[in-house]
């Protein structure tokens, strides 16, 4: 399936109406869901393509990303299933529009002939401009996960 490719992805399913207050993206990788899984809960990994953090996998734990303009986004680790699913609550006191909200980020795994099939959801959107503005931002984040696995095989 991945023959040509180190790390291929394909972004489907992205619903950017008003009444859908979510992001989803779906991303296929050649690498196994424990290999993909280190990118997603590792704060030394997560800050090469995501953002600093002190962030650990224990349902409960809360903690923050860095953005390069030093202000910070608040989380609290809601769901950790090692290799297969993580969420966490995703508090934005910066927003775009300037109206401060909290939403849920959750990543799914799921093993596939080849590789790894992952998919996001950030969900929770009240304004639609801070959900427009975060899919651009995951769009160009989870570009640069693809780039670093692509390196790893």
């Amino acid at each position: 399936m991945f023959s040509n490719f180190k790390v291929t992805y394909i972004c489907v399913t992205l619903k950017l109406l008003n009444m859908q207050k979510e992001i989803k993206h779906t991303f296929y990788f050649s690498q196994t869901p424990e290999e993909v899984w280190e990118y997603l809960t590792n704060p030394e990994l997560m800050a090469q393509w995501l953002m600093p953090s002190d962030f650990k996998p224990l349902v409960g734990h809360h903690f923050r990303f860095t953005n390069p303009n030093n202000t910070f986004v608040v989380c609290e680790v809601l769901e950790v299933k090692p290799f297969t699913h993580l969420s966490y609550v995703w508090k934005n006191d910066w927003a775009v529009t300037k109206t401060p909200y909290t939403s849920k980020v959750s990543w799914t795994l799921t093993s596939i002939e080849g590789g790894t099939e992952l998919f996001l959801v950030h969900s929770g959107f009240e304004v639609f401009k801070n959900l427009t503005d975060h899919n651009g931002g995951w769009m160009f984040l989870c570009n640069k996960l693809v780039e670093l696995l692509k390196a790893t095989k």
